[in-house]
């Protein structure tokens, strides 16, 4: 796990090293252990490391023997020692434990085209002086995150847009287009920024950066994936369960202590329930507790780590965890209405104190149907009469954040004006379309997969880790475990009102019957509440706040949001916390 950090200026300018150095240093807390950077007429490549194989061998960048070559990369190749295998004793053996090195070779040998064998979570740098050429390849799903800025003669890249900032000539202001798009996912959605000119390689894409222009391709498609019918529940199960189970063993791979969040939830009870049979001494697992009962699963996590017998570190903190949520925002680069990031930040601090590496459960709502929204989407009467295009906007508009109507109604007169063109219905209409041959639990199911999993549910791991210094791993999100989830009809994830229908038939042996059945507890504060009392000067604060620093919004609307929900009329928590946060984020911009 690292940070990583560079450019590529197609006039053949280099940036100082001075430059380079802050680009590092802005990003220290990806990698605190060791940085390394390379540095060519015109073109550098830069990594923060952490730690995790190969502690001794693994320094980055790794460059090749006629110094043609030079690789970085953020992440995990899981799959590293199998890969490593097949290069031995051939020209281009490995020499080293690293898992970047097998990247180095991979690419010596067979050119850019092995990034197919790898089974990982990567943002990956390559620099090839014979070709004059740089690419930048994300991960399948976008656990891992990779940012560019290209102005057309300079193309800057960084794990986190924080680090490409040192580099580039004027600072972004704020992209309008994206704070519209934010207020209807809660997230800015990928391949957009809050910063103009500031993009997000989508996941499973690839670019190659020469002197004459740049070329993006997509290397991965989860839509490729065609349901198959007619197969028996048990062959499903037998297929989950082994595919889980050699997911988790990959990630057990480590040359530093690892552990596992642990919420007593299907999710993380499971991958906790697969470590403890491939481990042969206790699982160390992490967990946060509340007074607040709504909000507390402590119980249900010790239930589970008792099961187990695993070494649990459990702590319980104060739920009014605002003052953390400045620095959420700064690690986060972007506002995020999310307001379970800061929950995340105590519990991976928790874990920090004691392991580098945490597995987790996300993805596993994603993959099948896990959310009482699909529940409820799906319950709905009529909603099997509606046709493709009335299925695709009424469930648009049941996940966004706020309306079309709503949005127009808080904007000042100029910014409605702006933006009146824009609607953020045409970011899902393409993922929509990719998957018109499944069926529509599915293609729901699709859409959060390539907008609220990479823009919003795998930041959170990632950046809130990493805050922290701390790795976090997704054994649901290996590729085989995505493909097997996009080869199974949708019924089999929610039938009757069951979310996650064959998922939990095939856990329960593993995790129990009230473990695998138990009703679903969101990850959250009661920030909601507290915006009707005694927190409600804070939130009012905030807004004058966000008023004061951008002429964007009317001021009255705004208020009158946060009235309405006092006055108890109507609940717009999750759009206060959307404007708290970007009032956060207008503070670090």
């Amino acid at each position: 796990m690292c940070g990583i950090f560079g450019y590529f200026h197609r006039e053949g300018r280099s940036l100082d090293s001075g430059v380079l150095q802050a680009m590092g240093h802005a990003i220290v807390h990806r990698g605190p252990d060791d940085q390394g950077v390379f540095a060519a007429k015109g073109a550098a490549l830069g990594n923060q490391r952490l730690s995790v194989i190969d502690i001794q061998g693994g320094h980055q960048p790794f460059v090749s023997d006629d110094g043609r070559i030079v690789v970085v990369q953020n992440g995990e190749i899981f799959n590293h020692v199998e890969l490593a295998a097949e290069l031995a004793g051939g020209p281009f053996a490995c020499r080293t434990h690293s898992d970047t090195e097998v990247l180095l070779r991979l690419y010596e040998s067979e050119g850019i085209g092995f990034i197919r064998k790898l089974n990982g979570m990567f943002a990956i740098a390559i620099y090839d002086a014979g070709e004059q050429a740089m690419y930048l390849v994300r991960d399948r799903i976008g656990v891992k995150p990779l940012y560019v800025h290209d102005d057309g003669v300079q193309l800057t890249f960084g794990s986190e847009i924080k680090a490409m900032l040192p580099g580039l000539e004027v600072r972004p202001v704020l992209n309008e287009t994206a704070l519209h798009h934010y207020l209807t996912f809660n997230y800015v959605p990928a391949p957009h920024t809050i910063y103009s000119g500031v993009r997000h390689l989508m996941p499973g894409h690839l670019l190659k950066i020469t002197r004459g222009g740049v070329t993006t391709s997509r290397w991965w498609n989860l839509a490729d994936m065609v349901p198959v019918h007619g197969r028996d529940e048990g062959e499903w199960i037998e297929e989950f369960n082994a595919i889980l189970d050699d997911a988790v063993r990959l990630r057990l791979r480590s040359d530093v202590p690892f552990g596992a969040f642990l919420s007593g939830g299907v999710d993380s009870s499971t991958i906790v329930g697969l470590m403890a049979r491939h481990l042969d001494e206790p699982v160390k697992t992490f967990c946060i507790g509340f007074q607040d009962p709504r909000y507390d699963e402590s119980s249900f996590a010790q239930e589970a780590a008792e099961r187990f017998g695993t070494r649990h570190v459990m702590e319980r903190v104060d739920p009014d965890m605002l003052d953390l949520w400045p620095l959420a925002t700064y690690h986060c680069d972007q506002p995020h209405g999310d307001i379970s990031f800061l929950p995340t930040y105590r519990v991976a601090e928790l874990a920090r104190k004691h392991v580098t590496v945490v597995l987790t459960g996300d993805g596993g709502d994603e993959l099948f149907a896990g959310y009482e929204k699909h529940q409820d989407f799906f319950a709905r009467p009529g909603v099997d009469g509606l046709s493709d295009a009335e299925f695709r906007r009424t469930y648009f508009d049941s996940i966004s954040l706020f309306s079309p109507a709503t949005k127009s109604s808080i904007y000042s007169n100029s910014t409605g004006r702006a933006l009146a063109g824009i609607d953020s219905f045409d970011v899902a209409a393409p993922y929509f379309d990719e998957v018109a041959h499944q069926d529509r639990i599915n293609q729901a199911l699709y859409l959060d997969m390539q907008l609220l999993l990479s823009g919003n549910n795998l930041v959170k791991p990632d950046r809130m880790g990493m805050a922290v210094s701390l790795e976090a791993r997704t054994p649901f999100l290996d590729y085989r475990m995505m493909e097997f989830a996009f080869r199974m009809p949708g019924d089999l994830k929610l039938r009757d009102g069951e979310t996650k229908y064959l998922y939990k038939k095939a856990v329960q042996p593993l995790i129990g019957e009230r473990l695998a059945y138990r009703r679903k507890q969101m990850f959250t504060v009661p920030v909601g509440d507290w915006f009707r009392g005694e927190k409600a000067s804070y939130c009012h604060e905030r807004l004058q706040h966000l008023l004061s620093k951008t002429s964007l919004f009317n001021p009255s609307a705004v208020h009158g949001l946060l009235q309405r929900h006092r006055d108890g009329i109507t609940n717009h928590t999750r759009e206060l916390r959307a404007l708290v946060s970007l009032s956060h984020w207008l503070d670090r911009c």
